[in-house]
C-alpha cells in the first residue's frame, strides 16, 4: 500500500470537491444531495507521491438511502481511517462546528493518526470566518482554509499534507505495468460483489439495493495465480448504467457519464450479465456503448451458482442439464447482441469464485492480440478471398470493392481500405470482413475498425497534388521548357 491520505468529515463538507481539487481530475461525484459518495474513492497524486481516497459522510441521515447502505458506507470510512497516513478532517467553514464534527474529531483521536483540519468553502479567506477559535480547540493543530471550488489555499494544503508525510519514497525499480480491467453493466448484476471476489475483501459496498454504486472505483490489485504467477491488474468498478431516459437525477447521469469514462479508460471491459435474467434490452444498449468506444470485451454471465442450484434442484426444467443452459445462452447471447466477434463468454460466480481465474485469463490472452501486427501481403490475400466467398451486395448497379489494404494501428486494430466508393460498403457487409479477418488471424475479441479511402477522395488528393506540382517553383538545376 503506498502513502495514503484520506478525505473524512459529516455528509455536504466539500470532500468530493477537495478530493478532485487535489488529484487534478474530476473522479468523484460532486453534487449539494448529501450522500452522494458511498463507496471510497481513490487517485494517486503524482506531485505528492501519494494515494488519495475521498469517503462518504459520517453521520448521515437520509430517508431516500436505505439503512445498510449508510452503515456499509461508514465502515467503508472506518477502513479509511485504519489504512491512511494522513487524515484530512473537513469541516464546513461557513457553518462551523457542527455536534456531528465533535462525533467525527472523537473517531479520529481514537486512530492516533496525523490528521490536518481543513476549513471548507472558506472562499473569501479565513479572516471573513466567524468563530475561527472553534477550530482549534480539537488538538489537532493548525487549521487549513481552502475553497475547493475556487482553489484558495490549495497551495499551503499541498505543502502541509507533504510535509506530515515525509520525503516521498525512492520508487522501486521495474514498476508492474497493469492492465486496467472495467466492470460495466446494468445495476444489480454483481460488478461490485465481483471486484470484491477479486481483492480478496469487502472493499465496496455491496447491496441488493441497485443503484448503490454510484461513483467509478479505481483500485490496484495483484492476482496469485494458481500456477503462482502474479498478474498486475488495475480494476475499475463501475455504476450500473441505466437507460439514458431512466436517469431520474444528475447524480444518476453524472454516474452513468463516468461509467461510460471508464469504457474508454480501460484496456478490456468485462461487461457483465445476469445469467437468471438472461439477454436484456438495456443489455444491447451497453454492449453498444462498448462497441461505440471501440474496446474488447469479456464477457461475463454472473451468479452461475443460481443456475447450478436451479439445475440441481429441479428448476429450470427447459433445460437438459448446465451444458444446455450455456449453449443456449450463447446463442440468445449472439442473436440478440452485435460483439466483437470471437468475443469470449466467461460463465461465473462471484459468490463462489468459479472461473474466476478464467475470466482474467481471457483478459490476459486478448490484451497481448492487441498487440499483433498483420502482414500486408496476407491481409490482401484474406480481403480478396473473402470477397471471392461472398461478394458484396450490389447498391446502385455497383459493388463495393477493395483494391488495397493495409494496417495503420492497434488499439484497436485500424484497416485502411483502399476502396472504389466508400458508402457501398453496407453494415452487414463491414461485419462480414470483420469476422473474417478476426477468423484468419487469430484476433478473437479484438475490435477492428475500417478507415475507408473511396475513389472520390483520391481523385480529389491527386488534383491537388499535382496543383501543387505545377505552381511549384522549379529548381536551378531542373530542365524547363526553354533548356536545350
Amino acid at each position: 500500500m503506498p502513502r495514503t491520505v484520506a478525505i473524512v468529515g459529516r455528509p455536504n463538507v466539500g470532500k468530493s470537491r477537495l478530493f478532485n481539487r487535489l488529484a487534478r481530475r474530476r473522479i468523484s461525484i460532486v453534487h449539494d444531495q448529501p450522500g452522494v459518495t458511498r463507496d471510497v474513492v481513490s487517485a494517486e497524486v503524482e506531485d505528492g507521491g501519494y494515494l488519495l481516497l475521498d469517503t462518504g459522510g459520517l453521520g448521515l441521515q437520509d430517508a431516500d438511502t436505505p439503512s445498510k447502505v449508510i452503515k456499509a458506507s461508514e465502515a467503508q470510512v472506518r477502513f479509511a481511517v485504519e489504512t491512511a497516513d494522513v487524515i484530512l478532517f473537513v469541516l464546513d467553514a461557513r457553518e462551523g462546528v457542527t455536534s456531528l464534527d465533535e462525533r467525527v474529531a472523537t473517531l479520529l483521536r481514537k486512530s492516533k493518526k496525523a490528521v490536518i483540519i481543513v476549513g471548507n468553502k472558506a472562499d473569501h479567506g479565513a479572516e471573513k470566518i466567524a468563530g475561527v477559535d472553534e477550530f482549534y480547540r480539537f488538538g489537532f493543530g493548525e487549521p487549513f482554509f481552502i475553497s475547493s471550488e475556487h482553489g484558495n489555499g490549495e497551495a499551503e494544503l499541498r505543502n502541509e499534507i507533504n510535509a506530515k508525510l515525509g520525503p516521498e519514497p525512492v520508487a522501486a525499480e521495474g514498476k508492474k505495468d497493469r492492465l486496467t480491467i472495467c466492470f460495466v453493466g446494468r445495476p444489480n448484476v454483481g460488478k461490485s460483489s465481483l471486484s470484491n471476489r477479486l481483492l480478496k475483501s469487502d472493499r465496496l459496498i455491496v447491496s441488493e439495493v441497485p443503484g448503490t454504486t454510484r461513483d467509478s472505483v479505481e483500485i490496484n490489485f495483484d492476482f496469485r495465480s494458481r500456477d503462482k504467477r502474479v498478474w498486475p491488474f488495475r480494476l475499475i468498478d463501475t455504476a450500473g448504467i441505466r437507460a439514458a431516459t431512466k436517469l431520474s437525477s444528475s447524480v444518476e447521469y453524472f454516474s452513468r457519464v463516468r461509467s461510460l469514462d471508464a469504457i474508454r479508460e480501460a484496456d478490456v471491459v468485462f461487461m457483465v450479465l445476469d445469467a437468471m435474467d438472461g439477454v436484456t434490452q438495456q443489455d444491447k444498449a451497453i454492449a453498444g456503448e462498448i462497441v461505440e468506444a471501440a474496446r474488447p470485451i469479456v464477457v461475463v454471465v454472473n451468479k452461475w451458482d443460481l443456475v447450478h442450484k436451479a439445475i440441481r434442484g429441479g428448476g429450470l426444467k427447459q433445460y437438459k442439464n448446465e451444458r444446455d443452459f450455456r449453449e443456449q445462452f450463447e446463442t440468445a447471447l449472439y442473436d440478440r447482441l452485435f460483439f466483437t466477434p470471437g468475443a469470449p463468454v466467461i460463465f461465473v460466480s462471484a459468490l463462489t469464485g468459479h472461473e474466476i481465474e478464467r475470466m482474467l485469463k481471457s483478459a490476459r490472452a486478448l490484451n497481448e492480440r492487441l498487440d499483433r501486427k498483420i502482414p500486408t501481403a496476407k491481409l490482401n490475400q484474406e480481403i480478396i478471398r473473402l470477397a471471392d466467398r461472398m461478394p458484396p451486395p450490389s447498391i446502385g448497379g455497383q459493388r463495393f470493392r477493395v483494391y488495397y489494404a493495409t494496417q495503420t494501428g492497434n488499439r484497436p486494430f485500424r484497416i485502411k481500405l483502399f476502396c472504389n466508393r466508400e458508402e457501398k460498403l453496407t453494415e452487414q457487409y463491414r461485419r462480414y470482413l470483420e469476422a473474417g479477418l478476426v477468423k484468419e488471424f487469430d484476433l478473437d475479441g479484438c475490435p477492428i475498425h475500417f478507415d475507408l479511402i473511396g475513389k472520390k477522395k483520391r481523385d480529389a488528393a491527386d488534383r491537388i497534388a499535382a496543383k501543387h506540382a505545377r505552381s511549384a517553383p522549379m529548381a536551378d538545376d531542373e530542365p524547363g521548357l526553354m533548356d536545350d
